[in-house]
C-alpha cells in the first residue's frame, strides 16, 4: 500500500498562521523522509482562526523549496471559485518550481455565504455538474497546451518545467464527482472523512462511467485513492484517546461550530468518555468517519478500507490537537505499513 498526507495547516492554540505554516513545512519534510508518496494541502475559507490553509497554490510554492522528492498537490483547489486559466497558470508555475512533482487536485465546495460573496462565487449555478466538468476540462487543456490553434485560447501558454505537466486529479465526496472523473478518464480521490457512507458507491460510479477520453492527461484505466481520517499511536487505547479530537470536532460541526478544534481533554469531556478503540476488523457495511489504532491495527484497517473500494493508495487526513502527536502518528503509521524511508 502507498500512503500520502493531506494537511489543513491547523493553527495551534495561542499561535498564528505563521506557526501553522511552519508546522505544515515540518510535516511535509517528515512525510518525505518517511516514504509517503504525496503531500497535499487543503483550501478552506472563513475559518482562519483555526485553519490557515486558504491558498494551496501559495503554500505549495514554499513547500517546493523545502522538499526534494515527494509529490506536492492541492487537496483540493476549489475550482468553482476561480478561472480555469488562472488555476492552470498557478500549477504550471508550481511545476516549474518542482519539476515533475505536482498534482493538480481539482474539487469544488461552497463556504459560508459571506466567504462565497467575498470570492465572487455564485451559489446558484444552473447545472453545477456540467459547469464543474467544463472547468476541469479547461484546466487540463491549459495544463497540456491542448487547445487547437484555431481555438480562442489556442495561443495562450502557461509556465512549464519541461518534465511533463502537473497530474490532474478529480477530488470529491459523492457519486456525482466520481462520475465526472470517470467520464473524463481522470484519476479520482474520494474524501471518505466527509461522507464515508458513500465511498463504495462513489468508486462503483467511477468505474462504471470510466472511459479513456480525448482529454489530454486521460488515463487508460481507473486509478483511485481514498482519503481517510486516521490517527496512530503506540497502542489502540492511546490512539482512541487522540481520536477523541476528531469525534468532538465533528459533533461541534453538527452543532454549527465550524472550524474549532478542542484539546484531547476537552474532547473527552465533551464526548463524556474516551472513545472505544476502532475494532480490528470492521463489519462489511461499517466505515467510521475516523479510525485509529496502533501501527499494526491501523495498517490492517486501512488495508480493509482500501480493498473495499479497490485502490492501492490511502491519503491520511487527521484532526489532532498537538503537532508532535500528529507527526508521531505519521511516523508510526509509516512503520506499520512498511514504507521505505528516503
Amino acid at each position: 500500500m502507498e500512503l500520502s498526507v493531506v494537511d489543513l495547516s491547523p493553527v495551534p492554540d495561542d499561535g498564528t498562521a505563521t506557526d501553522a505554516y511552519a508546522n505544515t513545512v515540518e510535516a511535509a519534510r517528515r512525510a518525505e523522509r518517511l516514504g509517503y508518496s504525496r503531500f497535499w494541502v487543503a483550501e478552506h475559507h472563513g475559518m482562519t482562526n483555526r485553519i490557515a490553509g486558504t491558498t494551496p497554490e501559495v503554500l505549495l510554492g514554499h513547500l517546493a523549496a523545502e522538499t526534494d522528492a515527494i509529490r506536492l498537490g492541492s487537496g483540493a483547489v476549489l475550482l468553482n471559485h476561480y478561472s480555469p486559466f488562472k488555476v492552470a497558470e498557478e500549477f504550471g508555475a508550481l511545476d516549474a518550481l518542482a519539476p515533475g512533482r505536482i498534482d493538480a487536485g481539482l474539487g469544488r465546495a461552497n463556504g459560508s455565504p459571506a466567504a462565497d460573496r467575498a470570492l465572487g462565487t455564485s451559489r446558484r449555478v444552473q447545472n453545477p455538474d456540467e459547469d464543474h466538468t467544463e472547468k476541469i476540462e479547461a484546466v487540463v487543456n491549459h495544463l497540456y497546451d491542448d487547445y487547437p490553434d484555431e481555438h480562442p485560447y489556442g495561443d495562450l501558454e502557461i509556465p512549464r518545467s519541461g518534465e511533463g505537466p502537473p497530474v490532474p486529479w478529480v477530488l470529491g465526496s459523492s457519486p456525482s464527482s466520481a462520475k465526472i472523473a470517470g467520464e473524463l478518464g481522470l484519476r479520482y480521490c474520494f474524501a471518505a472523512f466527509i461522507r464515508p457512507h458513500l465511498a463504495v458507491q462513489s468508486f462503483e460510479a467511477y468505474r462504471e462511467h470510466f472511459r479513456p477520453s480525448r482529454l489530454a492527461g486521460s488515463i487508460e484505466s481507473p486509478e483511485g485513492m481514498v482519503a481517510v481520517n486516521a490517527v496512530c499511536a503506540d497502542t489502540d487505547e492511546e490512539a482512541a484517546r487522540l481520536r477523541a479530537v476528531a469525534e468532538a470536532s465533528f459533533a461541534r460541526m453538527q452543532r454549527g461550530e465550524v472550524g474549532t478544534t478542542p484539546s484531547v481533554d476537552e474532547a473527552i469531556e465533551e464526548l463524556g468518555d474516551v472513545p472505544d478503540p476502532t475494532p480490528a476488523t470492521l463489519d462489511a457495511d461499517e466505515w467510521p468517519r475516523a479510525v485509529s489504532g496502533s501501527p499494526e491495527t491501523l495498517a490492517d484497517l486501512l488495508d480493509q478500507l482500501a480493498d473495499r473500494v479497490g485502490v492501492d493508495e490511502v491519503m491520511i487526513q487527521h484532526v489532532v490537537a498537538d503537532h508532535d502527536d500528529a507527526l508521531r502518528s505519521h511516523e508510526l503509521l509509516a512503520e506499520g505499513v512498511g514504507l521505505a524511508p528516503r
